[in-house]
This record gives C-alpha cells, structure tokens and sequence, in this order.
C-alpha cells in the first residue's frame, strides 16, 4: 500500500469521524427560544408549491423560516409522509398551513409535537374516522368546479372551467398556465379515512374566500366553526393562496405570535 493511499484513507476517515459527531453538534445548537418562527405551506390539489411564492415572500420578509410541501397527490399517505419530512426538517415549533386539500393532510400530519398551531386556507378539515368525502354531504354542489377523471383515477380541473371554478381574480396569463401546469390528484384520496385529527388539540385559524367556487360558501364556515377556528374572511376565489398573500401571512403571522405567547 502507497503512501498516497494510505493518506487518502486517513483523510476519508477522518472526514466520516467529523460526519459521525455533526448531528450532536447540530442539536446542541438548536435555539432555546420557543418563539414560532417556522411556518411549513402545504398546497392542495390540482397545483403545486409555487403558488404560495407571495405567502412566501410576506413571511420571510417578517423573518419567518418558510419551508414549502410538494405533495405528489397521490394518497393521503404519501401527502402526509411529504409533511412529516418537512415538518422534521424545522429545529423548532411550527405553524403547519394547509390549502383546500392540504387542509386534510396538516389535519392528519398536525399532531406533530413541532406543530403549534393550523391554518386552513379555504381548506378541508375532516375528524378522525371521517373521509374528505364526507364533507362535501348536505351542502349544495359546486357547479362551476369540474372535475375531469382519468382513465387511471386522477382527476384534474376540467380546462374548459378552471378560470370561472378555481380562479377567476387571477390574471389571464397565470390562469391559462395554472390550467396547464395541473398537477392530478388519486381521487381515491378523498375515499381515505383519517386516523387523526390534529384540530382537536392544536390552536386553528381558517381564511375563507368569500368567492369560492370549488366550495359551498356554507361548507367553508361548518368546517370552520366546527375546528373552533378563528376565522377571516376575504373576497377571492378558490386560488387565494395565490392572490391574497397579505391576508394569509398576516393570519399566519397571528396564528405564530399567539403560539409563542402559549409558550413563555
């Protein structure tokens, strides 16, 4: 054996001896602070992380560490799985946001201890025991929201109605790439029951859109008051994690001060 090697395994030694001790020098470096600054965006349906960018820009702006979910929307398992890896990637508590579907899955992947509060942006929140599905009965259809399904079980917005059912206060130019960009959902997602329900030991805040086609308007403020959530309500359509920004990052916001007033 060379010289040249044996150095080399020296260096590769010592470099997997530094590897071995950083995650102890990583925890002994997380904050004592308990103050809520991490906020994990969890998108819904038919769309994608990008659509958060203004939340996004809002929260950071303030100082919030903002972590973004790409769910791949194909069950409920992999959504919340999605959430859990980003959830143990925060170093402190969290304010977990979920938009319509993800509504559903911060409910399920919520009960996280880093979570110390929920926000549903006109988003979904079924109980423990209950379906997606479930929350759709007594309440008027929505006409406007089409959903065309594959022959494979996805469903995607139908093109045709997607600016007057999912965003119609968004520009022409970024509907008509929302409309193409979709990102399908398994609608057999919406069949699964939930093993928990987060709502029922952490804090909720809820902004509805007060023009939301994907919704009935009356279904939004059941769910809403059902959570016992604090609610706000705003003139958008269903895409207001896109164009109402400030509100959503102003509730979040006040969804994180009152957690880390809980906390001191």
């Amino acid at each position: 054996m060379t010289r040249k090697t044996i150095t080399t395994i020296s260096a590769i030694a010592a470099v997997a001896s530094l590897s071995a001790a950083l995650p102890a020098v990583a925890a002994e470096a997380l904050p004592k602070d308990q103050s809520v600054k991490n906020v994990v965006l969890v998108h819904g349906a038919f769309a994608d992380g990008s659509g958060w960018r203004g939340v996004y820009d809002n929260l950071t702006k303030l100082g919030y560490r903002v972590t973004i979910v790409q769910n791949p929307l194909t069950s409920l398992a992999d959504d919340v799985a999605a959430t859990k890896r980003a959830l143990e990637r925060q170093d402190g508590p969290v304010i977990l946001v979920g938009h319509s579907w993800g509504g559903t899955v911060i409910t399920e992947a919520g009960i996280d201890p880093k979570v110390a509060g929920l926000v549903y942006v006109s988003a979904l929140s079924p109980d423990a025991g209950e379906t997606t599905a479930q929350q759709y009965e007594g309440f008027a259809p929505a006409t406007e929201f089409v959903i065309e399904t594959t022959k494979d079980g996805f469903g995607y917005v139908s093109p045709a109605k997607f600016k007057a059912g999912f965003a119609h206060d968004v520009s022409d130019a970024d509907v008509v790439f929302m409309r193409d960009a979709q990102v399908p959902i398994n609608m057999s997602a919406f069949g699964t029951k939930l093993e928990n329900a987060a709502w029922r030991t952490k804090p909720s805040w809820a902004v509805i859109a007060t023009e939301d086609k994907a919704f009935d308007q009356a279904m939004l403020i059941h769910m809403a008051e059902r959570i016992k959530a604090k609610i706000t309500k705003v003139s958008a359509s269903h895409a207001l994690f896109m164009t109402q920004p400030a509100v959503i990052a102003d509730t979040i916001d006040q969804a994180a001060k009152t957690a880390s007033a809980k906390k001191k």
